[in-house]
């Protein structure tokens, strides 16, 4: 448990460190404290060294995003097939987006669009997507974790972390949704267990669940007042010196919620014109849209999201999904008409990765961090008689930026109507393989003894999406 406690004066490092302290560094990583835990991740990170200094921002469209008006607009196919948003054209010659994508098209030598990838899954089914159907039923995310450790060796940050809307404006329910549609399967550990579960900074999950003090409204009135609590908490320990008294990776959780997770998730820390450049509330007005079910699922805070997983990364963290909801488009009546639900998810998308991009690469981050962006399923090339699009699993859309990868290219191409692979089909096993191939050196991995065989099967056995290494 995260547990203030008052210091009393004959406390010393084994009374208060040594068993309230581990109380304080406590994540819920079942036997073990965060002290022993981040004691374990240190020496894990000096035995293995296929480890390499990448992270990746999955951002996950969840609904199901449009291929045509996304990234593969086809507008020399009939008018109950082509983009209904238009297109623009990009800054790589003959190469067109969707018509809500103008900055990302001006980005377009940045990115790799993927026009023959498809997550084979006609349904609300997240992980199928992250987890390729492997044998531990786990997400790339988890894996990650179990392979890097849950922390950070040096700040203490936890590897893996899962950024839902409620992160940026706490009281929101989006991790809470149940059914095929809970968001929390983007980030499942499988049978790697709980104890490989994202980190979710707004509550919700084994690990944060522990946390008394963590990001959620029932726990405390503003981000702001904690924070200052937890600064007081610091100055007096720092004053009694009773934390010098204590081994480092003690002294590492204890900065790990007094200063590391604080900071890191606290957005007021950046400065206020990076803050307006991720802003995407002026994109549209909530209350136009929320009269839909599907787009009152939907939020305009994926700017910030964005902006938190950049802080994230930068405060150790190696993977982080972004959970952006909303993409369901059958214009039944629970979803906006025909699709015209593009032009506020569609814009804040745009919007957000333009603004990350320039962010990262202004940071020089860019090689370090592979942002990609996808949803579980594409829609059916063909609109139905009410102007919307159904789920369609053959056709998906998918782009990779940054990473060290080759940026500036189109890898595959669809057919004439969009809706089905016309050069080499890329599944959910080649994301998974590309992810793994540039988060590790996979013939190192292959060779140390130290990784179960069955979790460095999974990673070896994983086919990447080959142009993106040439």
């Amino acid at each position: 448990m995260l547990t203030v406690i008052d210091s009393r004066p004959n406390r010393n490092c084994g009374g208060y460190c040594r068993r309230e302290f581990l109380g304080i560094g406590g994540l819920g990583l079942g036997a073990l404290a965060l002290p022993q835990w981040l004691a374990a991740r240190a020496d894990a990170s000096k035995q293995h060294g296929f480890v390499r200094d990448k992270a990746v921002v999955l951002l996950f469209l969840a609904g199901g995003p449009p291929q045509h008006e996304t990234f593969d607009p086809k507008m020399s196919a009939p008018s109950e097939i082509r983009s209904t948003t238009g297109e623009v054209q990009t800054s790589l010659p003959g190469l067109t987006f969707g018509g809500d994508f103008p900055k990302m098209a001006e980005r377009a030598n940045r990115l790799a669009v993927v026009r023959s990838y498809g997550s084979d899954n006609g349904g609300h089914n997240y992980d199928s997507t992250v987890t390729a159907s492997n044998p531990l039923k786990a997400a790339a995310s988890a894996i990650y974790a179990r392979l890097t450790g849950n922390n950070h060796p040096e700040t203490g940050m936890p590897s893996n972390a899962f950024v839902l809307p409620e992160a940026v404006q706490p009281g929101l329910k989006f991790g809470q949704i149940g059914g095929t549609g809970d968001q929390r399967s983007m980030v499942t550990p499988g049978t790697l267990g709980p104890l490989y579960e994202a980190f979710n900074p707004a509550g919700g999950s084994a690990l944060t669940e522990s946390m008394k003090l963590r990001m959620t409204p029932n726990r405390f009135a503003d981000r702001r007042s904690m924070l200052r609590q937890l600064d007081t908490l610091r100055r007096r320990a720092d004053a009694t010196g009773i934390i010098d008294q204590c081994d480092k990776y003690q002294q590492q959780a204890f900065d790990l919620v007094t200063r590391g997770l604080g900071k890191a998730f606290d957005l007021s820390q950046e400065d206020r014109r990076t803050m307006e450049r991720y802003d995407t509330r002026h994109v549209f007005k909530l209350a136009e849209w929320q009269k839909y079910a599907n787009l009152g699922r939907a939020t305009n805070l994926l700017g910030h999201q964005m902006l938190m997983a950049r802080r994230l990364v930068e405060a150790g963290c190696g993977f982080v999904t972004v959970s952006d909801c909303g993409w369901d488009m059958h214009a039944d009546g629970s979803s906006a008409p025909a699709m015209t639900a593009m032009r506020p998810l569609g814009g804040q998308v745009d919007h957000a990765v333009s603004a990350f991009l320039d962010d990262v690469e202004q940071r020089g981050l860019s090689d370090r961090i592979l942002l990609i962006i996808t949803g579980e399923m594409g829609r059916n090339p063909v609109l139905n008689a009410k102007g919307g699009r159904e789920h369609w699993g053959s056709l998906t859309p998918l782009v990779f930026a940054g990473g060290g990868l080759n940026m500036g290219q189109v890898i595959g191409q669809s057919d004439r109507r969009g809706g089905e692979a016309a050069t080499e089909r890329y599944t959910p096993m080649h994301l998974l393989g590309t992810i793994m191939n540039t988060l590790f050196d996979v013939g190192q991995l292959r060779l140390d003894s130290g990784v179960p065989k069955e979790l460095a099967q999974i990673v070896v056995d994983s086919k990447r999406i080959d142009p993106l290494f040439a």
